[in-house]
């Protein structure tokens, strides 16, 4: 019984989820469950958020008067941070929506599976850091006037694509986890964040009409 267990220890597959999530979600996903830590999920936000949170400088002018080299230093900081806060939301939010749908997926799995997400992100990290060192002006500042730099479109077009291609990833991940359709996963994404539009909207207005009543007293 001992030498079967070994041998199907020895035949489980191993992957690299850097690579394997772009056209492997939902194994990736598995595999990242059954057989790597939450370290290691770590791990990966703390590279992948690098990305998103330079990518997220654009027109920040809060930071137009920092050294470019600071601000990428400051991304490198925060960015486990930011990943960890982030995807413990979302694994929370995708947890409790998924059992709507009779999903069977624990806050652990969600936690490591989204990890995953942020592996797209890691490709823009080289454009928004040649951005930032070669144009900072034309990233951070709104009302940038001058030419945009070359990395501008190359930029933009790989946000996109990484964008997409980050929620088909939390689509299959969620899928994975809580073992159900990918539109059921798709709907565990989507109905909260159509929830939490509404109330940021309803919230909205009632203080924009809070502060006309005000004005007008």
């Amino acid at each position: 019984m001992e030498n079967f267990n070994d041998t199907q220890n020895e035949e489980r597959p191993k992957m690299n989820p850097f690579i394997s999530v772009w056209l492997h979600p939902k194994q990736t996903a598995r595999y990242m469950i059954n057989e790597k830590s939450i370290g290691f999920a770590i791990l990966i936000m703390s590279i992948g958020y690098i990305g998103s949170i330079m990518s997220g400088l654009t027109d920040s002018e809060f930071f137009t008067e920092l050294s470019p080299w600071l601000l990428a230093l400051l991304c490198v900081i925060f960015a486990p941070i930011a990943g960890i806060i982030g995807t413990a939301i979302s694994a929370l939010i995708t947890w409790l929506f998924g059992k709507l749908f009779k999903g069977t997926g624990t806050y652990s799995d969600l936690f490591k599976g989204l990890s995953l997400t942020a592996v797209p992100f890691i490709v823009l990290i080289p454009f928004y850091l040649i951005w930032l060192i070669t144009s900072p002006e034309s990233l951070l500042d709104p009302n940038f006037m001058g030419s945009l730099p070359w990395i501008f479109w190359p930029a933009i077009l790989a946000s996109i694509v990484v964008t997409i291609w980050s929620f088909v990833i939390s689509v299959g991940v969620v899928a994975e986890a809580h073992q159900i359709t990918n539109w059921m996963a798709f709907f565990t994404i989507f109905i909260p964040g159509i929830i939490l539009f509404i109330l940021f909207f309803v919230l909205f207005f009632i203080i924009l009409v809070g502060a006309i009543g005000v004005g007008m007293m």
